[in-house]
């Protein structure tokens, strides 16, 4: 059990989290059991601490909160409260563990709440019944539960991929598959049991499997998913694909009128397709170079290393959730791999590369495991990040969200401090960086922004206070630029680090995504390109003529009207306003009339099925970012996001229009999926 000052130490640095919640508590009200009630019931959280007698006193000048012990004068009364309504007001009885402490001679309380067993779950006020009196733990909020939230409680104990897929038969088995499976298994171990069975046995051994109560066989959905012919998959797992999608340049298509470069499509077995997908993508990487100790000029050429490819693409499939109907997908930027499974990981991102595995396909994952396809012993994002660093790559990051249900693993193209890249930091020497801020600067001139999760992934050695400090020397320094607050913080390029984002062609990476050429072309991130030849470029649908645009090599570009558009994001409209990089200038009277009619006629108890209706239309219309929607609709910022903006993109109705980096500044709405 942790200890109140550990705890303390935590909120400073992130404030409350998934696993952490602080509690003013003079009284053990019905906002303390609603989160004992979302620890106990969150699948793979492991449960969580509430910390009463905590107090947050604001944010710093780095924005980092700042909380403060605040004495509980009752801490017996305050236990007894809580252990009473613990093992009344809930269908079960919940026993956390209670406990005092003190932290600068204040009495506070902390309380340990474990996840419950799947079989007493879910968790919920007894008075309230289900779906309603029970409630989930997403992100650093408690959420009332739905019908939706039910058959998360409801599914079998068992590991999902050894359910029986209806409609399935041993006819729907690859014979090649079955056959690879065997030859990969034998360079393994020539002797296994396994190998003297028929197929059908063999199937049976392999859970993939197994007779129904009418005697016949039916797959299970590791037989299905690792064996199952492409006919079939397409058949009973539609969206069970892996999509090979080539853009060019570094952001993804914004405009949906613009086509990517290239996608292909894979279905089949997966124990076939892991070599299918990593052709894919061998055969389409740039050629870098490989950088001898002491030396300025690259000598061999090299690619990212195999190994690193093939454990990231599996990990992708075998602990991707199958609960999700989304494809895996894997994205070629020019200047980075990103490899997107659904699933978050079960593992939190600070325990990544640790040793020990938690398997969400304990079936599949073995069989991969057998035949050396894969490791299961948590040691693969190790492994990935000493292969990529002895090839004298930057190393690989990665990004897990429970709130959306997806993990990312991201491959940058860069090397180490390659000779363009040393020329480039010798620009900073001044300024005395460490190796984990020289590489930041390489980071964020690539992708536009960077977190602290990502810095520490930088080098798995720095702890969560060095990676505190070194960003906010950084902003000191000019160099970087705070943006959100705490646990939602991340930087993207300052003042004197954004004057020195220049590629060899001339082009300009900014931090909100766009790229001004020096040729004249301005390439935003929403696609458009507004040429200095005098070519007519289209914006929101209004002429800018050539003959009066001037496009500097700064980022700044002047319109017919007169109006600049500024580096920092802005884009002038038709109608003389700014519309900022964050997207949340388009005026409500800039919509067609009928949206206009119904915002006016939207009050404040609308039903919550006409809230969605019309956020729908509107990032139909054009993508919105929260903070316009929130001013649109007269709505809390933070409730919009997660009672009706996150329900959306779980449902698969509404979707990121920036889907690499969640939190990015620019980051909006829209109905157009992007594949």
């Amino acid at each position: 059990m942790r200890t109140a000052q550990e705890l303390f130490e935590e909120l400073n640095s992130y404030d409350e989290s998934v696993r952490i919640e602080a509690k003013k508590a003079s009284e053990v009200g019905r906002s303390i059991m609603e989160t004992i009630c979302a620890f106990s019931n969150e699948p793979d959280l492991g449960g969580g601490y509430v910390l009463l007698g905590a107090v947050r006193k604001g944010f710093d000048e780095n924005g980092l909160p700042h909380y403060e012990p605040e004495h509980i004068a009752n801490p017996d009364k305050i236990q007894t409260d809580i252990a009473n309504q613990c093992a009344s007001v809930f269908n079960v009885r919940i026993r956390p563990q209670i406990e005092t402490d003190v932290v600068d001679g204040k009495t506070v309380v902390v309380v340990k709440v474990d996840e419950a067993p799947a079989s007493q779950k879910p968790i919920y006020f007894e008075k309230r019944g289900l779906p309603y009196g029970a409630y989930r733990r997403i992100g650093p909020s408690d959420q009332k539960c739905s019908e939706d939230d039910m058959p998360v409680f409801y599914s079998s104990a068992e590991s999902f991929d050894c359910t029986l897929v209806k409609g399935s038969s041993l006819d729907d088995i690859d014979e090649n598959a079955v056959s690879y499976y065997r030859k990969l298994r034998e360079k393994v171990n020539p002797h296994a049991e396994e190998l003297t069975y028929d197929d059908t046995n063999l199937l049976l051994a392999l859970r993939a499997c197994e007779k129904d109560r009418a005697g016949a066989y039916v797959l299970t959905y590791t037989g299905l998913i690792v064996f199952g012919k492409s006919m079939a998959l397409r058949r009973l797992m539609p969206a069970l694909r892996v999509d090979y999608i080539r853009v060019q340049g570094n952001r993804w298509v914004e405009n949906p009128d613009k086509r990517f470069e290239s996608t292909i499509d894979m279905r089949g077995a997966f124990i076939l397709l892991v070599n299918r997908a990593l052709n894919a993508i061998t055969d389409d990487l740039p050629k870098g170079f490989e950088l001898k100790d002491g030396n300025l000029q690259a000598s061999t050429p090299v690619d990212i290393p195999n190994d690193t490819l093939r454990e990231a693409i599996v990990n992708a499939f075998i602990h991707r959730s199958f609960r999700v109907n989304q494809p895996i997908q894997i994205i070629r930027y020019s200047n980075r791999l990103e490899i997107t499974n659904p699933g978050y990981s079960l593992k939190s991102p600070e325990h990544l590369g640790e040793p020990g595995s938690e398997l969400r396909n304990q079936y599949v994952s073995s069989i991969f495991h057998e035949t050396n396809l894969a490791e299961t012993k948590g040691s693969g994002i190790k492994t990935m990040r000493e292969q990529m660093k002895k090839a004298k790559l930057m190393p690989p990051t990665f990004e897990s969200s429970r709130e959306n249900n997806q993990f990312t693993t991201r491959l940058l193209f860069h090397h180490l401090l390659g000779k363009d890249d040393i020329e480039w930091l010798s620009l900073f020497a001044k300024y005395e960086l460490n190796n984990e801020q020289k590489l930041s600067l390489i980071f964020i001139r690539e992708l536009g922004a960077i977190d602290n999760v990502t810095y520490r992934q930088l080098n798995s050695d720095i702890t969560s206070r060095k990676a505190t400090v070194d960003l906010h020397r950084m902003c000191e320094m000019g160099l970087f630029e705070l943006k959100g607050q705490s646990r939602n913080a991340y930087y993207i390029a300052g003042p004197n680090l954004e004057s020195h984002i220049s590629k060899n062609d001339g082009e300009m990476c900014r931090a909100n995504g766009e790229m001004c050429r020096a040729d004249g072309e301005i390439s935003r991130a929403d696609g458009e390109i507004s040429r200095a030849n005098e070519e007519n470029g289209r914006g929101d649908g209004l002429n800018s003529r050539g003959d009066s645009l001037n496009s500097r090599a700064n980022g700044e570009m002047c319109r017919a009207n007169g109006e600049m558009c500024r580096a920092n994001g802005e884009m002038c409209r038709a109608d003389g306003e700014m519309c900022r990089a964050d997207g949340e200038m388009c005026r409500a009277e800039t919509l067609p009339l009928l949206l206009q009619e119904r915002i006016k006629k939207i009050g404040k108890r609308a039903a919550s099925s006409e809230i969605r209706s019309l956020i729908i239309e509107l990032c139909t219309f054009t993508p919105f970012g929260i903070a316009k929607l929130a001013q649109l609709l007269n709505r809390d910022m933070k409730a919009l996001r997660y009672h009706y903006i996150n329900p959306l993109i779980k449902q698969g109705k509404l979707f990121y229009t920036i889907p690499e980096m969640l939190n990015h500044p620019n980051q909006k709405y829209t109905t157009k999926k992007k594949q």
